[in-house]
């Protein structure tokens, strides 16, 4: 492909003399000059396509570049040349530690791992971390508007390097003698003052995904938008300017109001959605961008169309760029100016693109015919695929260290070190530049904003702007917030029936303290909500960041100030609803006083749970904190443990718990100033008694007394004052403050998320051996880049005789509004022997139509056949074929050979040996190379197998279970470099030629990879047929197909896999079509040809296939339920043994939660708050219930999901074995945690002078709580797609049940039409079997404020004159004989206060049976809603697939 005027202009030169020329040339040329005037070539470059609407025309298009520089770019011609930034790095190294090898940590080396380490310590043996080198010693040069290609093997340093150069170390360190400086302005001062100059855009696109994408574009456009803008336009005006020229650029415009969306959230393509991530850098105004293999997925004509986008750019704005790509074509190679190829984490070439190829064919490398320059340059650094001349085997470096001597000691180093010497010359770190690039930048930034700041806008402008995005994002996310809004009302208005129109009497009085209590603790406790909500925007706002648009605590701010009248809506909403259903005092001042206290409570919260989310660094961490305080704040507002009954370890939580302030002042503003009517006097002889001889039974009252005072009760029962009240409001305010100036405080300088260096891990006891001097000297150690064997161990494959066919296959899905079709008549067949590709541009159907011949698509409507050998599919197709997913699915405990052992076991017949199976799996491992990592950990990347092992593993795992049929690959290539992906298609080719039928989906193959394949279907836009037929030698037989009808010949240096995917599939890519190639195909004789075959496939029908004569060959499963069972329950044990994290985060939430609760009512006495305090240790245990089950579903989840996604359609096991397994690997760890909760808190409460079967019965309940909690997240999360909204409803139910459980409100108290609820919860028999067990018989002996207080007439004794009333009472007398101040306590023993609860000591065997009757129901639950929900609609749509139309 020849280079135009422009891409020749912007090379560099090796002496550098005609680079110092054309900067001088540049220097003299005006704004649009200084741009590279467009060739012909130049306009043949496609243009991103545009709306109809903001299409340019042909003219507008060749002025296209000057115009958007003039709109977009820059002011003035000063203003161009300042912002012209190149890049020059000068012995660039970076280093970072770790260790020599990581052992994959269990349970009991995690118990182990304190005491070693002191070990370790008294020994004197230190860390075995060592200072590892991953970039050595870098040199080279970018000038403006230059683009450069990073080139080099996974693991080599590519995305290290594009960090460094950004100042993004991510927990690494930059080498003191390391220069980095941008035309005489040092890395530290870009990073500290110009840091939006200088970014790294990730892999991954991460954007708010309910904002649209004009929206996005516009924030970016505002934030970036300089003072000194073009003319006199306003800031809004340039900014909307700026926006739809950037859209109209790169084909965005009909895509204004669409939402950019992600993963969970609908939206744009990827495509689109990397599209969107390059506008928005191009608006930053960047003058350097770094992208790190941003064409990942993409098929090539994207892949090429985002690159030329970046020249564009480039072109327009003076920009650099630096891009990392692990497969790039010819046409993307020769898009980029310079080329750095890296190996083993060293510098082996730096220069002009069009001198890389020629350098390394100077040193000895042959370049294959066909190669890409990539694809050469790329295989250079690998020693299975490099080729040297003849004659030079001898003389050709070797090594990464001999390939860098051998790159310092050629001319094109000494060339580079001449121009990076005169570049450093002439552009001297004297803070000339520094000062004239800071003056630019002040120029263009806002009026009151810091000059030293590297943002543009003031604070003020910064906060508006942010102030604007959250209210966009809010109102296209209505949703969430009514949905919020609705449980809010929904728990109000329960609440509200559970106590409604509480009496205004003394019976009252403590339903309106429960009901406040609830009220509070409930509205406020909402806002721990947004703790996920944080975790989801960090990554976007620390892109943002980086980008400097705006500083993190003005998006922080932002969402504090738009939270807040939508918390007030809320808030207001929900205690109106409370307020006047449950009774509470109808006066406006207190109504409005309680809604304050309700405001400020919650804003308060949201403070706290705000400033959490900022302090850690995991969402799980966050939550079991969250957890942790719930608990605290329950226990310590003085509700459920009164001031007077706290212990003085515990006692100061009160002091910084927001939510007693707020309870304490709801209290005092409900009771104070009121009198409430006692309706229970002590004794009853009203009204024949008169003066101080009576008292109210009531917390408060006063010997002769008719009525209560409320100040009375909150203090004696609670030491409540409504003098407090505006102190406290104060103090909540304070509180406010505090916590939401910490949280912005944290956002804008906690540490940012850092990645971790990639390293294997392996299991104790099968590390490898490796030396510290090894990694000190850079050796690479556990790589996984030995060479495939490809040839001596294919043998164990039989030869297959089936054939699969497909014909007139249709797939509809239901979208809004109707359906949409994603295959139409798509005909075809893989027969034994041949390599099948299936390709086609994004969005084609590619995938859709291999899930459909796999059998994996689970919604929509299939019409047309699919048959084996002319035979419906039976039962056992699915496990007969091998199915290699694009998502490399695994279990991260696992190892690859335990791994591959799996699949052999339960995928291959039970006929065969184990031995057998195990043997195969070693071939396996061998075939495709993986002896150095058989033992390694899957984990997860960054602490496990890296991108290239983790698809190596997924073909495995599928080869190690023998298809019988077929072998389907979906993307099998994609993130992997040039010669994985050769040896991949190599291993695919050889399977085929030994017998195997293979069927691949592939992007951006190469010529010589392409040439691997046999037969190629070819689909186009809508999943309609293009071409189904055979390749040819050199693709002879595709290209003229396409030539003789009416396609452009394909040049002799072409792609052919490039140039069908151009010519046929352009108009998928906005560009004009004028050949309809799907009417083309269905008149062709190809076509005919292809029914004809399709007529005699469908002729072979025998009844049976080959491969199903023997017995248990069409069974569904190739192995019996029992030994299904065996291996998925091992496996699973073996899961959780080796996750520490999550065993560990369970027993600290239980045994902490279990200690705060022991020490919280620590060895309550036995006055009757004493017992109260022992009953509500045992409710409040109930409260961990909504951690513990946050642990589980996401648990339950993963496992779901690599069982649906790979292990159910392979049909490796049952449904009913995975639900099995989940339920019993749970069940012995619920029960040890049970057993250590119940030792954390049972014994400082109770003490140990209760019998051994009370002591037993109550560890049975606790662990009955356990375990019934594991089933229940089960249960509720079975049928459900996610674990977040499993976990909202688990907890809304959860509340249901503990409210209704007869604590909070005994049953006789409930209204009727709740009362059924008090039978149904499970709680009830939960509270009310462990509370008859632990409280039976307990004495009472009331304490002085809990005494009821009176004198008996004149000349009676306190006996005599209540003979009569205790005759029928349940109380009791203290002081018979007395002839003043009786005191009678209201009860004798525990079991008179829970007979009021239906509590009894009788029932508690028969409270423990029903609770199991309710774990019972859960497993049967599960069982029943994943069946009718996720079985039941996929076996369905088998049967549709298998059907004939």
């Amino acid at each position: 492909m020849s280079l135009s005027k422009c891409d020749r202009a912007v090379g560099v030169e090796s002496d550098g003399s005609l680079r110092n020329q054309r900067q001088s040339d540049a220097e003299a040329k005006s704004p649009t000059e200084g741009l590279c005037t467009p060739t012909p070539q130049d306009e043949q470059r496609p243009v991103l396509a545009a709306s109809k609407e903001d299409r340019f025309t042909a003219t507008e298009e060749i002025e296209l570049p000057g115009w958007a520089s003039r709109k977009i770019c820059t002011p003035d011609h000063t203003t161009l040349e300042s912002r012209r930034r190149g890049v020059l790095f000068e012995d660039l190294s970076v280093h970072g530690l770790g260790s020599a090898v990581r052992v994959q940590p269990t349970v009991l080396s995690t118990l182990c791992y304190p005491f070693i380490q002191l070990f370790n310590v008294l020994r004197g043996k230190g860390d075995d971390s060592v200072q590892q080198t991953i970039l050595y010693g870098f040199n080279g040069v970018l000038f403006p508007g230059e683009m450069l290609l990073v080139l080099g093997r996974p693991g080599s340093g590519c995305s290290t390097f594009l960090k460094a150069l950004c100042g993004r170390y991510d927990g690494l360190s930059l080498d003191e003698l390391s220069k980095i400086q941008y035309k005489g302005i040092s890395l530290k001062k870009v990073v500290a003052e110009f840091r939006g100059e200088v970014v790294y855009n990730a892999e991954a696109d991460n954007h708010f995904p309910h904002l649209t994408v004009g929206e996005t574009l516009s924030f970016a456009a505002h934030a970036r938008t300089p003072r000194n803008q073009v003319g006199a336009a306003s800031r809004r005006d340039y900014a909307q300017s700026a926006v739809n020229v950037t859209m109209n650029l790169f084909g965005l415009s009909h895509l204004y109001d669409s939402k950019v969306g992600d993963d969970y959230v609908r939206g744009v393509s990827g495509g689109e959605r990397k599209r969107v991530s390059i506008a928005e850098m191009v608006l930053s105004r960047a003058c350097f961008g770094a992208w790190d293999n941003s064409t990942r997925g993409l098929d090539a004509v994207t892949a090429l169309e985002f690159v030329r986008a970046l020249r564009q750019a480039a072109d327009l704005t003076g920009s650099c760029h630096a891009v990392a790509a692990y497969q790039a074509s010819e046409p993307i190679y020769n898009t980029f100016d310079h080329v750095i190829v890296l190996y083993e984490g060293r510098e082996v070439f730096f220069g002009p693109s069009q001198r890389a190829v020629e350098y390394f064919e100077e040193m000895g490398w042959e370049r294959p015919a066909r190669q890409t320059s990539a694809d050469f340059l790329a295989a250079v650094t690998d020693p299975g695929e490099r080729q040297s001349h003849v004659g030079m085997e001898d003389r050709v470096p070797r090594h990464a260290a001999e390939f860098e001597a051998y790159w310092k000691q050629s001319p094109d180093h000494a060339a580079l070190q001449a121009l990076v010497q005169r570049y450093a010359r002439e552009h001297p770190l004297d803070s000339t530049e520094e000062a004239r690039f800071a003056g630019l930048k002040h120029e263009e930034q806002a009026e009151h904003a810091r000059p030293s700041s590297p943002y543009l806008l003031s604070l003020g402008l910064q906060i508006r702007l942010c102030l604007t995005r959250a209210f966009q994002r809010t109102r296209n996310d209505i949703a969430s917030i009514i949905a919020t809004a609705i449980v809010q009302i929904v728990v109000a208005v329960i609440i509200g029936s559970l106590f409604y129109a509480i009496p205004d009497n003394s019976e009252g009085m403590g339903q309106r303290a429960t009901v406040l209590f609830l009220a509070v603790l409930t509205n406020a406790l909402i806002a721990m909500l947004e703790i996920n909500v944080l975790f989801s925007q960090r990554p976007i706002v620390e892109k943002q960041t980086a980008f400097a648009f705006v500083h993190p605590f003005t998006e922080a701010l932002a969402g504090i100030i738009l939270d807040l009248p939508i918390k007030l809506f809320r808030c207001l909403l929900a205690g109106v609803i409370l307020y006047f259903m449950s009774g509470l005092r109808r006066e406006a001042s207190h109504f409005f006083i309680y809604i304050l206290f309700q405001l400020t409570a919650v804003v308060t919260m949201s403070g706290m749970f705000r400033t959490l989310a900022s302090m850690t660094r995991a969402v799980g961490e966050a939550m079991a904190l969250a957890g942790i305080m719930i608990m605290c704040i329950a226990v310590y507002t003085g509700f459920t443990l009164p001031q007077f009954d706290m212990h003085p370890w515990f006692a100061w939580i009160r002091w910084v718990n927001p939510i007693f302030y707020a309870y304490e002042g709801i209290v005092a503003n409900e009771f104070h100033d009121r009198l409430f009517e006692c309706n229970d006097f002590i004794p009853n002889y009203l009204p024949s008694v008169r003066f101080n001889s009576f008292t109210c039974s009531s917390i408060g009252s006063i010997a002769g007394e008719l009525l209560v005072s409320g100040d009375r009760y909150i203090w004696e029962g609670y030491e409540y004052s409504y003098k407090h009240i505006w102190r406290n409001f104060a103090i909540m305010i304070a509180f406010t403050v505090f916590f939401h100036v910490v949280h912005l405080v944290l956002t804008e300088y906690a540490p940012k998320s850092q990645s971790a260096a990639e390293v294997l891990v392996f299991r104790q006891g099968n590390v490898p051996k490796v030396s510290h001097r090894d990694l000190e000297l850079g050796e690479q150690q556990f790589s996984g880049k030995e060479g495939r064997n490809l040839h001596s161990k294919i043998d164990p494959f039989p030869k297959q005789k089936d054939i699969l066919s497909w014909r007139g296959l249709n797939y509809e899905i239901p979208v809004k509004g109707g359906h949409k079709r994603l295959l139409e008549d798509v005909n075809g067949w893989v027969k034994p022997g041949t390599l099948t590709a299936l390709m086609g541009v994004s969005g084609a159907g590619k995938t859709t139509l291999l899930d459909v011949l796999a059998q994996r698509a689970s919604v929509g409507v299939i019409t047309g056949e699919v048959l084996v050998n002319g035979n419906a599919l039976d039962p056992s197709f699915c496990r007969k074929t091998a199915y290699v997913p694009q998502q490399d699915l695994h279990l991260e405990t696992a190892t690859v050979r335990e791994a591959l052992q799996f699949s052999a076991a339960l995928r291959r017949p039970r006929s065969v040996p184990t031995e057998e199976k195990n043997a195969f799996v070693e071939d396996v491992i061998q075939m495709l190379g993986m002896e150095e990592f058989a033992e390694a950990v899957i984990g997860h990347p960054g602490a496990g197998l890296n991108g290239e092992q983790r698809k190596l593993l997924s073909i495995g795992v599928e080869l190690a279970a023998k298809p019988q049929l077929l072998i389907f690959l979906d993307e099998p290539t994609s993130g992997l470099d040039a010669h994985s992906s050769w040896a991949i298609c190599a291993f695919m080719k050889k399977l085929a030629d030994h017998g195997q039928a293979v069927l691949a989906t592939i992007h951006q193959p190469s010529a010589n990879l392409f040439e691997q394949f046999d037969r190629l279907l070819l689909l186009g836009k809508g999943g309609r047929t293009l071409y189904f037929g055979d390749v040819g030698h050199r693709a002879r037989t595709l290209l003229d197909y396409v030539e003789k009808n009416g396609g452009r010949r394909c040049g002799l240096a072409e792609n052919p896999a490039e140039y069908i995917i151009e010519v046929i599939g352009a108009d998928a890519h906005g560009q004009t079509q004028t050949i309809d190639w799907v009417n083309v195909w269905n008149q062709s004789p190809e076509h005919q040809q292809v029914v004809k075959e399709l007529d005699y496939l469908a002729s072979l029908a025998s009844g049976t296939s080959t491969t199903a004569n023997l017995a248990h060959e069409r069974d569904e499963f190739a192995m019996p339920i029992w030994n299904q069972c065996r291996r998925v329950i091992k496996r699973d044990f073996q899961q959780y043994y080796r996750q520490p994290d999550y065993i560990m985060s369970k027993f600290a939430l239980g045994i902490v939660c279990g200690l705060f609760i022991g020490f919280s009512f620590w060895k309550s006495d036995n006055s009757r708050q004493g017992f109260q305090n022992t009953l509500f240790s045992l409710f409040l245990l109930c409260t961990i219930f909504s951690t513990m089950v946050n642990q589980i579903m996401p648990k339950f989840v993963t496992q779901r999901s690599l069982y649906e996604l790979r292990e159910r359609p392979s049909k490796a096991y049952s449904w009913k074995v995975f639900l099995l397994s989940q339920f019993l690997v749970e069940l012995p760890w619920q029960i040890l945690l049970g057993i250590c909760t119940w030792a954390s808190f049972y014994f400082s409460v109770y003490g140990g002078n209760q019998s051994p079967q009370r002591q037993g019965l109550v560890l049975l309940f606790v662990v009955e709580f356990f375990i019934f909690a594991s089933s229940f997240a089960q249960f509720v999360v079975a049928s459900l797609p996610s674990a977040a909204l499993g976990s909202m409803l688990a907890v809304f139910m959860f509340l249901l049940s503990l409210l209704f459980n007869g604590i909070m409100q005994p049953p006789s108290a409930l209204p009727h039409f709740w009362r059924f609820m008090n039978h149904v919860s499970p709680l009830t028999y939960y509270v009310s079997g462990i509370s008859a067990t632990a409280l039976h018989d307990r004495p009472i002996q009331c304490s002085d404020r809990e005494l009821s207080l009176f004198d008996p007439p004149v000349g009676q004794t306190c006996g005599h004159y209540l003979a009569q009333f205790l005759v029928t009472a349940d109380g009791q007398l203290y002081n018979p004989d007395s002839s003043q101040d009786c005191q009678y306590c209201a009860y004798r023993s525990a079991d008179q206060y829970l007979a009021i609860r239906d509590i009894a000591w009788d029932d508690r065997w028969r409270n423990f049976g029903i609770f199991w009757v309710y774990i019972v129901f859960n497993v049967i639950g599960a069982i029943v809603l994943y069946y009718v929900f996720r079985v039941l609609p996929h076996s369905r749509k088998t049967r549709v697939h298998i059907g004939r139309s």
